[in-house]
């Protein structure tokens, strides 16, 4: 992704399977009570200032797009030449508000997800680049899909990606959470193809919820996989929201919901696409069984199992 006019997008956000394990951004252990940034600092000694403070291994990442965000400028900008600049009067307020455990995606207002800058808020789950793996699989198992739904859709990152891949196709989007659709629609606007997105509330725990929706050539779905006791970081657990997060004690709620509906969503030679937990694989592939499907397993950059490809199983 090249720079663009507005500030870079975070793209450092971790999996919940990783967020779920890793140590968070304390008050207490980034010392709030050490001295801020002084007065008339320049960009670059706050930046050393802001990554101690931060304290994590991507530390200095963070507040290097924390800055650039403060500054109304993309980060390389700021690395080639803005430096000796004066620390804007912002800066250190944002740093606050990370230390608090806000995530930065939303302090910045934006997050990357497979090359483009998508808006977010509080009102939906920060994309997460684990997920380009369930867009990789989902181009590889149907790429010449016409019509697409996105069950779940939060930011809309993954169903406006393909159509953005897939200039032929259209998509419906649906969430329960009119907030999350407001975002998706205003990502299909910036990203050029809201004329072929269309979104809507609907819940898959709700009966009817499918009705006039019609046959799709691809079906897509994130859906709430935690466990309901995971020890999730706080800047997750206490931001995000629990409804696109937590799906019952063993995470699996939503999926034995969902996934014995598809077949009534799929066109013939149609495939569904479901995003997984790197531990879930064996667990969801029995569900997709029940249902008919056949079922292969997709890894994300990690290594981790991360999607399941189905289709109505032949034998």
């Amino acid at each position: 992704m090249g720079d663009r006019s507005s500030p870079t997008p975070v793209r450092v956000e971790r999996s919940r399977d990783t967020l779920a394990s890793r140590q968070g951004v304390s008050t207490a252990a980034c010392g709030l009570r050490s001295t801020r940034t002084g007065k008339g600092a320049s960009v670059g000694e706050a930046l050393r200032d802001a990554t101690k403070r931060l304290g994590a291994d991507w530390a200095r990442d963070e507040a290097e797009m924390l800055m650039a965000h403060a500054l109304g400028v993309t980060r390389s900008v700021m690395l080639l030449g803005r430096m000796r600049d004066p620390a804007p009067d912002g800066f250190e307020a944002m740093l606050t508000r990370r230390l608090t455990d806000e995530p930065l995606a939303y302090i910045v207002g934006a997050a990357e997800f497979y090359g483009r800058r998508f808006t977010v808020t509080p009102g939906v789950l920060i994309p997460r680049c684990d997920s380009e793996a369930t867009l990789l699989a989902a181009l590889e198992a149907s790429p010449g899909a016409r019509r697409i739904l996105d069950c779940g859709t939060g930011s809309g990152c993954l169903l406006l990606s393909l159509l953005a891949e897939l200039p032929e196709a259209t998509g419906i989007g649906i969430d329960r959470s009119t907030a999350a659709l407001a975002v998706a629609a205003a990502n299909a606007r910036s990203l050029g193809v809201a004329e072929r997105a269309d979104m809507r509330e609907r819940d898959w725990n709700q009966p009817g919820w499918a009705a006039a929706l019609g046959r799709f050539d691809l079906v897509i779905a994130n859906p709430p996989y935690v466990e309901d006791g995971a020890a999730l970081d706080a800047s997750v657990r206490d931001r995000e929201p629990a409804g696109a997060l937590f799906a019952g004690p063993e995470g699996l709620d939503d999926y034995r919901v969902l996934i014995p509906q598809l077949p009534g969503l799929l066109a013939p030679d149609g495939a569904a696409v479901l995003e997984i937990g790197y531990r879930q694989a064996e667990a969801v592939t029995a569900l997709a069984e029940a249902a008919g499907f056949a079922v292969e397993l997709r890894r994300d950059l990690g290594g981790r199992d991360r999607a399941l490809i189905l289709r109505i199983s032949c034998g």
